[in-house]
């Protein structure tokens, strides 16, 4: 058996053969197959790993991408946060601000406060409270009936000024120069509009308000109003003047209670902002049982200032 071959190799110096056993030409074969194979697998390798490195370049890509998304939105997260605090502490100090303004006005209104009575509650307290001072100021007489000037003449015993006699001078008489506005101080019927001889104040409005009272507002020179109708708090009712028994412009006005006179003074005065002082200073008037009996009404739209304004506070 031949178990081996030849290897001729022809150059300069002339031919040569080497032989060569069978067993080493499988070895080389084998050899050659394993370094094939190994060649091969290294590029086998080298593509997977190169496959490999892309998918992980890729990955690496989308999580610095996801990650610069995740950092945008925590840094959008904190400012919102931020911005959320300044509003949180923005909101703390308009409620203290709020607490504060509403225990100015429980004390206005007389309300003892409650220590463990929350801000709704206490602003529904002094809603209702608001509501029912609305609507006493709406209906009973309140405010000055002209922009004021001041008061030359006042409640109370006088001597008269045209007749010279010491009589009971059952209003005030307000300073105003000729045609001045005059308006109705709380809601009523006109029960007279025109000259009244009989009393001496000219031309004289009454107008009958709720609850016992009336209003008398004399020594007119226009009245635009007549016997009958009803008007509102705050309307235009007449024009001052120097009717009747007068000694010169100005405007006589009265307020009685059952036809028993009050100080109107008290009444020009009162507002909001002394509400409960007209309690104490004005004690003909039942205000009690008063406050009583219309603790159940409410006014929808009450009239917030007369057009005059409120100047006999200042």
């Amino acid at each position: 058996m031949n178990n081996h071959f030849t290897v001729t190799i022809n150059d300069d110096n002339g031919v040569r053969q080497f032989n060569i056993h069978q067993i080493v030409k499988q070895a080389i074969l084998y050899a050659a197959l394993f370094l094939g194979f190994i060649a091969l697998v290294a590029v086998g390798t080298i593509l997977y790993l190169n496959s490999t490195v892309d998918a992980i370049e890729i990955k690496r890509k989308n999580m610095q991408d996801a990650y610069t998304i995740l950092k945008e939105k925590n840094t959008a997260l904190d400012e919102s946060i931020k911005s959320t605090q300044l509003a949180l502490i923005d909101k703390k100090r308009e409620l203290v601000e709020v607490s504060d303004s509403l225990s100015e006005i429980e004390t206005l209104i007389g309300l003892a406060p409650v220590a463990d009575m929350s801000l709704q509650e206490r602003v529904s307290v002094t809603k209702l409270n608001s509501q029912h001072m609305a609507t006493l100021m709406q209906f009973i007489p309140s405010g000055s009936p002209i922009e004021y000037k001041g008061v030359t003449s006042k409640f109370g015993y006088r001597i008269h000024p045209t007749l010279n006699t010491r009589e009971l001078h059952r209003g005030i008489d307000m300073r105003a120069k000729m045609n001045t506005p005059v308006y109705a101080t709380a809601d009523g019927i006109v029960e007279w509009a025109g000259m009244h001889k009989r009393s001496g104040f000219g031309n004289l409005v009454i107008l009958q308000h709720n609850y016992g009272f009336r209003g008398y507002f004399g020594h007119l020179n226009k009245i635009v109003i007549k016997s009958g109708e009803f008007v509102k708090k705050g309307d235009l009712i007449a024009y001052t003047g120097n009717s009747g028994m007068s000694s010169g412009p100005h405007l006589h006005y009265e307020i009685r209670f059952i036809q028993r006179a009050v100080n109107p003074y008290e009444f020009v005065k009162w507002s909001v902002k002394n509400y409960k002082d007209i309690f104490e200073k004005e004690k003909k008037i039942p205000w009690q049982s008063l406050i009583t009996a219309t603790a159940h009404i409410k006014v929808p739209n009450p009239t917030q200032t007369l057009p005059s304004s409120q100047l006999a506070l200042q």
